[in-house]
């Protein structure tokens, strides 16, 4: 019998790390799929055949974007050439919304069938693109609720699974002893506030945000002596990545690259990128301050597209109130954002009702099971139903 074939395309950390869950799924159930296309360094130690690397396509923003369409494009004319060649039952399609829409109309005209799995923020902005999407694919897969009332409103055919970040929460992460437990493996006692940096997982995020995180660090060290310092690195990079912008920085610092969820409990308060990564967060319950910033052109852009979206961290968006404070372009600067946390460490009433309001988003994102119902969803109609 012949192999599943699948195209992923898995081009940020967040799809990546959810990409690797989906093949590990089909994996666990005896299903042995032969997997292509773009993805992480994790997918590849398991099987996936990458024709690109998720942690050299993880570009955001037009001036970017500009700056790398060669690169981009002969990254797209050879998964069109291998999808033509092997003719994989199915693609799918993970966020990544200006090159994954252009793939999905070149393989479409080739025969080639795709789905779209963690579908891109298009009820934020640029809705237009629901069009696309619904010409172009066979479904969307959705992760939030508030997402289905849009894509039901253009007829574009959907099944809401949930959010698979739900499968990655621990009851272990709110056990007290725990993290008692493993905040000691670092040093830290109960009298220490632990501050997690999160400065995004794609280069330009690093360029942008961390020396920012760093400087904020360093104001908040000189006004709460009890502050320690914890680095987490997203699983785009190594280590030794983030060492460059740490040559200046002289306070003790733990600089961990671990599962998300692992690395995010032992904190209890983080300065984070926009991403992914807030949801993580939140669903912890650890108070935030979210901040943002990008190059001018791609500010220009942002705001001449955006419509309707009164936040831009997906903490908010899902609570439809700004729980989470929201520091963006020239607003997210060290002082502005020492005064945020400043806030956070001192006024116990905001802390603990910031820590209450967060606790509602496990609730707002479904069921648990959302990588088992896409598995098994793909399974049903592509390769044993053989369209």
């Amino acid at each position: 019998m012949t192999k599943p074939r699948v195209m992923i395309i898995a081009a940020e950390a967040s799809s990546s790390h959810y990409a690797l869950r989906l093949l590990k799924e089909w994996k666990s159930q005896g299903l042995d799929v032969e997997a292509f296309g773009v993805g992480s360094k994790d997918m590849e130690n398991i099987g996936f055949r990458r024709l690109g690397k998720s942690e050299e396509m993880a570009i955001v923003g037009a001036a970017e974007i500009i700056s790398q369409l060669g690169f981009l494009k002969s990254v797209m004319d050879q998964l069109v050439e291998e999808a033509v060649k092997l003719h994989p039952q199915v693609t799918i399609l993970m966020d990544y919304p200006e090159f994954n829409l252009l793939l999905a109309r070149k393989l479409r005209a080739r025969g080639l069938r795709s789905v779209y799995y963690i579908s891109p923020q298009i009820w934020a902005w640029r809705q237009g693109r629901v069009e696309t999407i619904k010409k172009f694919c066979d479904k969307v897969f959705l992760l939030f609720p508030f997402e289905k009332h849009f894509y039901e409103k253009h007829s574009v055919p959907l099944e809401f699974v949930g959010h698979p970040l739900l499968d990655e929460m621990d009851e272990k992460y709110f056990d007290p002893k725990y993290l008692q437990t493993r905040r000691a493996q670092y040093g830290f006692t109960d009298s220490d506030i632990v501050l997690g940096l999160m400065p995004g997982s794609r280069r330009l995020e690093l360029k942008q945000h961390f020396e920012i995180q760093l400087e904020t660090a360093r104001r908040l060290i000189k006004k709460f002596p009890q502050i320690r310092i914890v680095i987490l690195c997203a699983p785009t990079f190594e280590k030794e990545e983030l060492h460059a912008y740490l040559e200046d920085f002289k306070s003790p610092y733990v600089l961990l690259r671990d599962d998300p969820f692992s690395m995010i409990h032992i904190v209890d308060l983080m300065l984070v990128a926009s991403g992914t990564a807030t949801l993580q967060v939140g669903l912890l319950q650890k108070p935030m301050i979210i901040m943002y910033r990008m190059k001018w052109l791609t500010s220009v852009f942002a705001s001449l597209f955006v419509r309707g979206a009164k936040f831009f961290g997906l903490v908010n968006l899902i609570l439809d109130r700004e729980v989470a404070p929201e520091k963006y372009q020239a607003q997210a600067n060290p002082e502005v954002l020492e005064n945020e946390l400043s806030k956070l460490i001192t006024d116990e009433n905001y802390r603990f009702r910031m820590i209450k309001e967060l606790g509602e988003l496990r609730f707002k994102l479904g069921d648990r099971g959302a990588t088992r119902r896409v598995a098994e969803s793909i399974r049903k109609t592509y390769f044993e139903g053989n369209p």
